[in-house]
């Protein structure tokens, strides 16, 4: 029996006294963490294939009947009504809908009654410009931060 906490301890325990856990303990939880979230990714994956084997054609079936590839149909199975949701992702090519913008503008239309234009920087290409650019391009910069991440590594032994 051991008295190492595990992940499931976790959501019980107040995050003060997770703060005051030594970091080989820590370190340890963060491994668990990893290796469970692989393992529950590999089960989803398991799970979603043969959801979409058992149902699939049915469902593919179901959207073609009613004249589309894309949306949600209920299927009946068992006492069970299956709902299968297949999501529309619209992609659009970015060169030509550049052409098209300046065609608009060409005619004399404006095209933001067609599209919406959004314009981005790299940051990478951002760092290298020269400072008179960048100087020009701080006002419409603005820097959020994300999630942060930690890793914690067995040290070299002080000396």
């Amino acid at each position: 029996m051991s008295n190492r906490i595990r992940i499931f301890d976790l959501p019980h325990m107040d995050p003060g006294d997770v703060a005051g856990l030594p970091p080989g303990e820590l370190s340890l939880l963060l491994e668990d963490l990893d290796s469970s979230a692989a393992e529950l990714a590999r089960a989803e994956t398991v799970l979603r294939t043969g959801l979409d084997l058992r149902y699939g054609e049915r469902a593919t079936a179901l959207r073609r009947a009613e004249g589309r590839n894309t949306g949600t149909v209920r299927i009946e199975d068992g006492g069970f009504v299956v709902i299968a949701d297949l999501p529309k992702k619209v992609r659009w090519d970015q060169e030509k809908l550049a052409a098209l913008v300046a065609d608009i503008r060409a005619s004399g239309e404006n095209p933001a009654e067609y599209v919406a234009t959004e314009f981005k920087v790299s940051e990478r290409a951002y760092g290298a410009w020269p400072s008179s650019i960048r100087t020009a391009f701080e006002p419409a910069r603005t820097v959020a931060v994300g999630k942060p991440a930690w890793r914690i590594e067995l040290g070299k032994e002080p000396k």
